[in-house]
């Protein structure tokens, strides 16, 4: 778990990458990719849902 301080700054976080194994960057690298393309396509996604978001047609948050 997490301990919640100050986050690492930048440099800090470079030494710690340059310590950890190549294999183990490797693996780092592997998912950090995947997160900014989740991220990317979550965020085109969602300008993709704009279209449908009508108010006129707002079923769920009209009240009963």
């Amino acid at each position: 778990m997490i301990q919640s301080k100050s986050q690492p700054t930048l440099d800090e976080i470079r030494a710690m990458i340059a310590q950890i194994p190549p294999q183990d960057l490797i693996t780092l690298f592997e998912e950090i990719e995947e997160r900014l393309q989740t991220t990317e396509i979550m965020r085109l996604a969602e300008t993709g849902f704009q279209e449908w978001d009508d108010p006129e047609e707002d079923i769920y948050n009209a009240e009963t």
